[in-house]
């Protein structure tokens, strides 16, 4: 079941006089939290419009609808805040991380299951999945080794080079 929202940062603290906040972004370039002009906050995901926002190093600083003081920003350190499934579009073949973990993972020639997504490592070149089962495996997500991922049914299908499971 795909999660409606997910979350994109936590709010860390204030910023200025005019009740901006910083934001820790959970997105892979804090510029694209900066693509959104709503959010949602807090565990209720309660809608609250974004009126600006810039990158700062590696956060981002926001100016939140009806946020206009340090104190009321205040009130919203470590809250969460999460963007909505529909905000955002994915091309093909690129998952959010959220709708990876809990995949079972199984060999696409002999379908052996190897155990469920645990994790997902973000490395720079390329993501690398943490699969858990009789024990933990490294998988590179590369399209040499993931033949198939089928959220809604659960199951990602790949082919492992060699030596890998070894």
């Amino acid at each position: 079941m795909k999660k409606q929202y997910l979350e994109a940062g936590k709010i860390v603290t204030t910023h200025g006089i005019r009740g901006e906040v910083k934001v820790m972004p959970y997105t892979d370039t804090p510029e694209l939290l900066c693509e959104f002009d709503r959010l949602f906050i807090g565990k209720n995901h309660e809608e609250i419009g974004v009126e600006r926002s810039r990158v700062f190093k590696s956060t981002v600083i926001m100016k939140l609808e009806g946020i206009d003081t340090p104190e009321a920003a205040e009130k919203l350190r470590n809250k969460l805040l999460y963007m909505h499934r529909d905000d955002l579009e994915l091309d093909e073949d690129t998952y959010f991380i959220q709708d990876l973990i809990g995949l079972e993972v199984r060999d696409a020639d002999t379908d052996a299951v190897y155990g469920k997504i645990t994790d997902v490592m973000q490395t720079g070149a390329n993501d690398v999945y943490v699969i858990t089962g009789e024990r933990e495996y490294l998988v590179p997500a590369i399209a040499d080794v993931v033949v198939s991922t089928d959220v809604d049914g659960g199951v990602m299908t790949i082919r492992p080079l060699e030596g890998l499971f070894d």
